[in-house]
């Protein structure tokens, strides 16, 4: 069973999580709340799983409570999936610095919710095609210190760096077993490769390094 907390301020939109995350046979809504606050307190009570992360809330924000729930440094952290809207891509950069572990569209499918719940709590990271194009893609500029090193200095091979390069231009596994004409379960052990050789957490960490390594633009 997939524990889970909603942290929404509008109360229409967070009984619309709860009811759709509570119907399903392996999820258990196990909080809702409307502010940061509440939402970094229940989930050290609580121990969800995935907490359900609003971006714009009263008080602490969906950023700063991800940042506390999620970011590093944290003993034992959080998987956090943020919802957020295209007009709100500058909060959704942050919320990536600070730990998300996926992000969603507000006006997604029910599916996309129930999907994106199920990727994040498996050790996965939601983050869908789109908003690594229009949004990691925005940043990028402030995403890449000029003081990172040269791409020479990636300590991936070839095959790897073309694998990390198509991920933080947002192709799914399934996209880069196409371009590459190789299986999915390669790309995959690919993945994981690169983010054990680079010591990240999971494929949201590996679009941010590849942006601050120059890898991509």
């Amino acid at each position: 069973m997939i524990r889970v907390l909603v942290c929404d301020d509008q109360p229409l939109i967070r009984t619309g999580f709860a009811t759709i995350i509570g119907a399903q046979p392996d999820l258990e809504v196990v909080g809702e709340c409307g502010d940061g606050h509440a939402a970094v307190r229940l989930a050290r009570e609580r121990d969800p799983d995935v907490v359900v992360m609003d971006v714009r809330m009263p008080g602490l924000d969906g950023i700063e409570a991800t940042a506390l729930l999620a970011g590093a440094g944290v003993a034992d952290p959080v998987k956090v999936l943020v919802v957020t809207t295209f007009n709100l891509d500058e909060y959704v950069y942050r919320a990536l610095r600070a730990g998300a572990s996926g992000f969603l569209l507000k006006d997604a499918p029910p599916a996309h919710l129930l999907h994106g719940i199920r990727t994040v709590a498996a050790g996965a990271a939601l983050l869908a095609p789109e908003v690594t194009r229009q949004l990691v893609g925005r940043y990028a500029a402030r995403i890449r210190p000029a003081e990172g090193p040269a791409p020479d200095d990636v300590p991936l091979s070839a095959r790897e760096l073309e694998v990390l390069r198509l991920l933080a231009n947002g192709l799914s596994n399934s996209e880069i077993a196409t371009a590459l004409v190789i299986s999915h379960e390669t790309v995959k052990t690919y993945v994981s490769r690169i983010l054990t050789k680079l010591g990240l957490r999971d494929r949201v960490q590996a679009v941010v390094y590849a942006y601050r390594r120059g890898l991509v633009t």
